[in-house]
């Protein structure tokens, strides 16, 4: 059975009393724009939140979404999505304040998962929330009773939403999988 041995290894000769070559310089990998912690990844949180708030608030202010199971589903969604985009873009100020990087891969884990949720989850409202108004404007002809032209901006800022946030996900997914 072989045991492993340890070879020391000499560091170069002092001259002078200094050594000969210089120290390795460490190369640090530049963030990639989009990432958390980086400005175009707040501008990107921000849009998401905006969008989000933006349909939340359209969806809400209609007397009549709690009566469609997929516009309850929408404010559903996009509340999360506030919350999440609002709690991230306030960790993307804090790590540029402080100019830290956020490429943990703890915190990469963190933020790809929540991405991924809240997209999923927007995405899905937003295409079952087009596919009642479809059905509500064209189908039934019955937009002169109901709210559609509120059901329709709402349907299209969740889809905004969610164009927002798919590049921060399919980033941070990246970056996990080439750790």
């Amino acid at each position: 059975m072989s045991r492993p041995a340890v070879h020391p290894v000499e560091p170069p000769p002092m001259i002078d009393g200094r050594n000969d070559a210089p120290p390795p310089r460490r190369v640090r990998m530049k963030d990639v724009q989009g990432m958390p912690g980086t400005p175009a990844g707040l501008i990107l949180r921000v849009l998401q939140f905006i969008f989000a708030v933006i349909s939340l608030s359209v969806m809400s202010s209609t007397s009549d979404f709690p009566s469609v199971t997929s516009f309850r589903y929408l404010v559903g969604a996009v509340g999360l999505q506030c919350l999440w985009s609002l709690s991230a873009a306030i960790i993307d100020v804090y790590a540029l304040c402080v100019k830290r990087s956020l490429r943990n891969h703890a915190v990469i884990t963190v933020y790809t998962i929540g991405d991924g949720v809240t997209s999923t989850l927007t995405f899905a409202a937003a295409c079952a929330c087009a596919g009642i108004t479809v059905l509500i404007s064209n189908d039934l002809n019955t937009c002169d009773v109901n709210h559609c032209k509120r059901f329709m901006s709402a349907t299209a800022m969740a889809f905004l939403s969610w164009f927002a946030v798919s590049p921060s996900f399919f980033l941070n997914f990246w970056s996990l999988a080439s750790q």
